[in-house]
């Protein structure tokens, strides 16, 4: 049984435990101190216990990882009932991980009772080997806890080594409860993946420490092997010629039902999502004042004129604390991931957790008055200046 355990010969009752305990967890009776349910084996009152009284023990990990294969995606489908882009460039990339792995690729599809064949044929044309997909109203809605039984009815049947999300937020919703019922591990937002081709352990790497460098993480003794990535971090692949569909169709357990009902559904706003959008306009605190936005979304329009394509405002996180653009247009770590063919980035530093949000972008145009700048770094068009000054010309310009 794994968690705190008290040395009750050691213990002289000195009550550090209880000082640096934040939870409730332990305390001490009559010079000797014994653990309470509030305890989340942290083990800070091990390292304040002065005389080696206190140790965390656990339990030997890791179940029999022998007979788990394939590598899935959970492809979810959004209130039009297309599959989202990200389930498309997370097939795309795991394509990559099933092919150094030796492994099947096979993409999970719930939809309603009458969907067609275009969703299961536009994952096969993003490279799965096989759909595994049910067709039944209770999937379709977002009902995180229909979902959630049928992936883990589909896991426990079929073991999968690998599952990977998008990390929407019916993603990040969903991934941690099939974690915990399956008793697994999950890594939330990776920019990276890759495939060790002979332990078949997936090297899950993300930001950490606020972005200050990159972990990578591993899950060598429980299956799947789960990660949430966001949208736009992966290219979409191309779509390949697709012959016969190889779909399998699984039914639902009868038993499962969700508990919310969807009465009626209301758009939360209007205008193209940042992250779908093909040029972007991005603004920083060098842009000076909430007043610029006007010529920055002047700039935009302009924009999206001549490359024929919508063209979004976004901005960084500094920006939306200042109250200038709300949350729905930052980019970055905290915000989302963005892939336009061209971004053009205005009084932007260029903080890591920032830069983690643009590195899909095709091309950086970036304008910035330090020459040092860290967007510089990814940029491939570098304007040191007043990035005011060089949006009247730009607008000027694209006027004539």
């Amino acid at each position: 049984m794994s968690g705190l355990v008290v040395d009750a010969e050691k213990c002289v009752g000195c009550r550090r435990c209880e000082r640096v305990c934040a939870s409730d967890g332990i305390e001490v009776v009559d010079r000797r101190a014994r653990v309470l349910d509030g305890c989340v084996s942290c083990g800070m009152c091990v390292d304040a216990c002065p005389v080696g009284a206190l140790a965390i023990e656990r339990d030997e990990p890791g179940a029999d990882t022998s007979g788990y294969h394939d590598v899935w995606v959970f492809s979810q489908v959004g209130s039009d009932g297309a599959v989202l882009g990200v389930a498309l460039e997370l097939v795309g990339k795991a394509r990559e991980l099933a092919d150094a792995r030796g492994c099947r690729l096979v993409a999970l599809l719930g939809e309603h009772s009458d969907a067609d064949d275009v969703n299961a044929r536009a994952l096969v044309a993003a490279g799965a080997d096989e759909v595994l997909r049910t067709c039944d109203d209770r999937l379709a809605h977002t009902d995180v806890e229909c979902f959630a039984a049928w992936l883990c009815a589909l896991a426990l049947e079929r073991k999968p080594e690998v599952i990977l999300y998008g990390a929407t937020n019916f993603g990040r919703e969903l991934a941690p409860r099939v974690a915990v019922t399956l008793q697994t591990g999950l890594t939330a937002d990776c920019t990276i993946l890759e495939m060790d081709r002979e332990t078949g352990l997936l090297q899950q790497t993300r930001p950490a420490f606020g972005g200050n460098l990159m972990a990578t993480i591993v899950c060598p003794n429980n299956r799947p092997q789960m990660a949430t990535v966001r949208p736009g971090i992966f290219p979409a692949p191309e779509p390949r010629e697709v012959g016969e569909l190889p779909v399998t169709d699984v039914l639902l357990d009868a038993a499962v039902y969700g508990r919310v009902h969807v009465l009626s559904r209301e758009k939360a706003g209007d205008g193209v999502s940042i992250t779908d959008a093909e040029a972007l306009v991005v603004v920083g605190r060098g842009i000076g004042s909430k007043k610029a936005l006007a010529r920055v979304e002047r700039l935009a329009e302009l924009l999206g004129q001549r490359l024929g394509c919508s063209c979004e405002i976004g901005c960084t996180r500094p920006v939306v604390e200042a109250g200038w653009l709300d949350y729905s247009h930052q980019v970055g770590q905290t915000g989302v991931s963005v892939a336009p063919r061209l971004l053009v980035s205005l009084g932007v530093s260029g903080a890591i957790q920032h830069l983690a949000g643009i590195s899909g972008a095709e091309t950086i145009v970036a304008v910035n008055e330090d020459p040092d700048a860290p967007i510089f770094g990814v940029a491939g068009y570098k304007v040191v200046g007043d990035c005011l000054v060089v949006v009247e010309e730009l607008i000027s310009q694209l006027e004539r």
